[in-house]
């Protein structure tokens, strides 16, 4: 089911255009023309099926954005928009809680919403790490990140902001302070650059606004942008956008290349690079896990190559959604692998039994054709070798699922703990 988003606006042409933008978002419109009226359908629905609200600053029965405090009590993260902007009414909506917000000037502002809307999806699954001693400035920031949905992450020292980008694989930013017990910023930059590149991991730092100097050495040795302090909570925003949105370009250059044609997933070229990458920065434990569809074969002597090909995107998708957080692959024929950083192995095969019994549970339909498919999986954690050794012994086990009746996963012994 698509997320809601709740708009709130008297205008009709205004409701038209920001549902539009927000079905555009693969988002579901919740209409409501006043403050009551939206009390009322709120009521009446889930909230947590609401992504976040759209909220007009002046209504007939809120003209001071009485309705933005109420999406803001009901835990709705809020964009606003405004007919009109003195800097009375733009103090008092940055002052509030809110995303951003938005002046109905013309069609082509709209388009700045329809960016917030989709952000606020996918920043759902992005990792912003903060590395700063001081807990107000560090408080002030994730404050604001967590108003767009990223997930947030603190760290005090150097030490403790490396330890952090080496347990959570799908941070793509640091903001980074400079004065650190342990360590400078600087020299914190310099060796998550040995680790990742800038278009893998976004580096804003931190640097007084007079201080030049510092600015530029934080450029000098990595990062990709600054914030000069005291910054303004709407520089914050574009900086940290325009950031996140060049690693997530460099990532839609990257997928047109190292993408399997039919299904979409990283080929296997690309897959070693992506491990290589995730290995350097040193995760604590690791599993690899090879995936051979049972009988594929046959579906296609019974069904044809066309019934192959949906079957093999079908599953496909199934092993992007339940492995978004890891390495995901298609090796080539009915062949899928899974690369997992910082996970241990009995939490790795209860993952993968999950995902066998789940798409065992699958009626695939082609054509007027209903089927099941079934898979095989080896599994294994021992990391002597490299990943070369990882998928030999992964290999060996799928060997052995496959003999002993396959859709089942074979795995090494599993340590009593």
């Amino acid at each position: 089911m698509r997320p809601k988003v709740l708009i709130i606006d008297d205008n009709e042409h205004s409701l038209d255009v920001i549902a539009s933008l927000i079905l555009k978002a693969q988002l579901t419109p919740v209409r409501a023309t006043s403050l009551t009226a939206a009390q009322h359908v709120f009521s009446r629905s889930a909230p947590e099926d609401f992504l976040c609200a759209v909220v007009d600053y002046r209504l007939p029965d809120a003209p001071v954005g009485q309705a933005i405090d109420f999406t803001l009590a009901s835990f709705l993260p809020t964009i606003v928009t405004t007919a009109s902007l003195d800097a009375d009414t733009r103090a008092g909506i940055l002052n509030k809680n809110v995303i951003d917000y938005i002046l109905k000037e013309n069609e082509q502002v709209y388009e700045y919403l329809s960016v917030l809307l989709s952000r606020q999806h996918k920043n759902k699954s992005l990792g912003v790490l903060v590395v700063d001693s001081a807990r107000v400035s560090r408080n002030r920031i994730t404050s604001l990140l967590r108003r767009h949905n990223f997930m947030t992450y603190e760290a005090m020292t150097g030490q403790q902001g490396l330890e952090s980008l080496t347990r959570y694989n799908h941070i793509k930013l640091v903001i980074m302070a400079n004065d650190l017990p342990d360590s400078s910023g600087i020299k914190i930059v310099s060796e998550i650059r040995q680790r990742a590149k800038k278009e893998d991991i976004a580096v804003i730092g931190l640097a007084d606004s007079g201080d030049t100097g510092l600015s530029a050495r934080f450029i000098k040795s990595g990062a990709n942008d600054y914030l000069a302090q005291p910054y303004g909570q709407e520089e914050f925003l574009c900086r940290i956008m325009q950031n996140i949105e060049y690693i997530e370009n460099i990532e839609l250059i990257r997928r047109a290349a190292n993408s399997d044609f039919l299904t979409g997933l990283p080929n296997r070229r690309h897959f070693f690079e992506r491990v290589a990458a995730a290995t350097q920065l040193a995760p604590i434990c690791q599993c690899l896990a090879l995936i051979d569809i049972d009988h594929f074969k046959k579906i296609n002597d019974t069904y044809g190559h066309d019934c192959g090909d949906y079957t093999l995107r079908e599953i496909a998708k199934l092993v992007s959604s339940t492995f978004s957080q890891h390495i995901p692959a298609r090796f080539g024929g009915e062949e899928f692998c899974v690369f997992m950083p910082n996970i241990g192995l009995q939490t790795a095969v209860k993952i993968f039994d999950d995902f066998r019994q789940a798409l065992a549970d699958i009626e695939f339909k082609f054509e007027g054709k209903v089927f099941h498919c079934a898979v095989s999986i080896g599994v294994t954690a021992l990391e002597h070798g490299g990943v070369n050794g990882m998928l030999r012994k992964a290999d060996e086990y799928l060997y052995q699922a496959k003999n002993t009746g396959r859709n089942r996963v074979e795995h090494d012994p599993i340590r009593a703990s």
